[in-house]
């Protein structure tokens, strides 16, 4: 089963997407990420959007691939110039199972505007050893 996600974000700010059970058995991955300017064609922005899977201390505008709390990270960009194609994006995700809220911000390199998100997860069933990595590598993250 597949639950979908979809918000508004300002610059320098995040949604937190609640996905914790008690039981800590369902486990969810990225199946798709996509991003949208708020004004497509409008306000020129290039957005920096990434998902965690504890809550950032800061937001960043940098992509650190190796940073093992990062799920998923997008770029899209927001042209005013009479482009062919006003609206670019790029997305990757990783393909981890994790069992606890998530974390998605947002930060703008250049220019301005807000960006909408949509997030598809996929719901999977996980068994007790499952879960117990995933929770430990929430709480080792938190450290």
């Amino acid at each position: 089963m597949n639950k979908s996600f979809r918000g508004k974000l300002a610059d320098n700010s995040f949604d937190r997407i609640r996905l914790s059970t008690n039981n800590g058995l369902t486990g969810y991955q990225i199946v798709k990420f996509k991003l949208m300017p708020h004004e497509p064609g409008g306000l020129a922005g290039e957005h920096v959007v990434q998902v965690y899977s504890t809550e950032p201390e800061t937001n960043e505008s940098t992509v650190n691939f190796s940073n093992p709390l990062l799920l998923a990270s997008g770029y899209a960009s927001n042209s005013t110039s009479g482009d062919s194609q006003p609206t670019r994006q790029s997305v990757i995700f990783d393909n981890m199972k994790f069992n606890q809220d998530i974390f998605v911000s947002h930060r703008i390199r250049n220019g301005s505007g807000d960006v909408n998100y949509y997030i598809e997860l996929e719901q999977v069933k996980l068994d007790v050893n499952e879960a117990a990595v995933a929770t430990l590598k929430d709480m080792r993250g938190r450290e």
